[in-house]
């Protein structure tokens, strides 16, 4: 068994082509939630939303998120009532986040509100939030404190960011069937994820890292910086923000204690000798996916890395 810790868009990409090597059944994926929101009285989880769209072939490939061939017709509605239409959810996407929150309000967890829409979309993949508790990620900012969503999407992460703070962390614990997905796998792949805000909240749940460190399994990382630059997102402004110069042996630094191989893009292959004096092996390849076969080579390219691995 494979599992992978996710992001978002990034992770998405990689999983796409991960699924066309190995078994779906045979995945598992643990998904951050420290972007979870509630908005319009309706509990939206857009990280898992976006692992779940792409690997039920549904996403919106050109925007990267919602569904494909969506529309936005209450929301434009709500705009016009004067309402708050930042956050973009289209017609179908609310159809997913009603439901969740229908689920959730009738006593279900938030892991076995995914399991049920997961089942719906005909995914045999497993996606688990990495906890089932409130945690929010809010950045400290120029204008003052706010959520990640509202950094990100309504303010298009244009603020200086001061600090990164996860609320709920010290309380926060693993959803059901994470930390047996941990132990139990032959490979933990970390997807190539925002590593502040998409893999640090996963680590920071209380016993993860700790699970990561005990297990046996071969555990793989993809780097989300290329050339000095996040592939997508904030990823720059945040490290920054965290003390970390931007660059892929940063990130390699940060998992450095469970880390067996760090795969880094071809651009920066000189910090291969840097990383590995950090005690990771390290290994070069074009990290960047832009078509479905750039996706299934680099996941081919991993699955062979880690058979070298002792």
């Amino acid at each position: 068994m494979i599992t992978a810790l996710a992001g978002g868009v990034g992770a998405a990409r990689f999983l796409s082509g991960l699924v066309k090597c190995v078994p779906e059944e045979d995945l598992t994926v643990i998904v951050n939630t420290g972007d979870d929101i509630d908005l319009y009285g309706l509990h939206a989880s857009p990280d898992v939303d976006i692992i779940a769209y792409t690997l039920a072939g549904i996403v919106d490939e050109e925007r990267g998120w919602g569904i494909k061939g969506d529309s936005f017709q209450c929301l434009e509605t709500l705009r016009r009532y004067g309402g708050e239409a930042w956050f973009n959810m289209g017609d179908k996407d609310l159809a997913t986040h009603l439901h969740r929150t229908s689920l959730m309000k009738n006593g279900l967890q938030l892991s076995e509100a995914t399991a049920e829409i997961c089942r719906a979309l005909g995914l045999k993949v497993r996606i688990l939030p990495m906890t089932d508790d409130r945690f929010e990620t809010w950045i400290e900012t120029d204008k003052g404190p706010m959520h990640f969503q509202e950094y990100l999407v309504k303010r298009g992460a244009k603020d200086s960011v001061l600090n990164v703070n996860f609320l709920g962390a010290e309380t926060a614990t693993p959803a059901p069937a994470v930390i047996d997905a941990i132990l139990s796998s032959k490979m933990v792949i970390i997807c190539p994820s925002n590593p502040i805000v998409s893999i640090g909240t996963i680590l920071s749940v209380k016993g993860i890292r700790q699970a990561l460190r005990r297990s046996e399994a071969k555990k793989i990382a993809i780097s989300p910086i290329v050339a000095g630059a996040p592939t997508k997102g904030p990823a720059d402004k945040l490290m920054r923000a965290s003390g970390l110069e931007v660059s892929a042996y940063s990130v390699a630094s940060l998992y450095r204690d469970f880390l067996d191989l760090f795969v880094l893009d071809s651009a920066d292959e000189k910090e291969k000798a840097r990383i590995e004096e950090l005690g990771i092996k390290a290994t070069v390849t074009n990290t960047l996916m832009k078509s479905i076969e750039d996706k299934i080579r680099l996941a081919r390219f991993v699955l062979e890395e880690a058979k070298h691995l002792d």
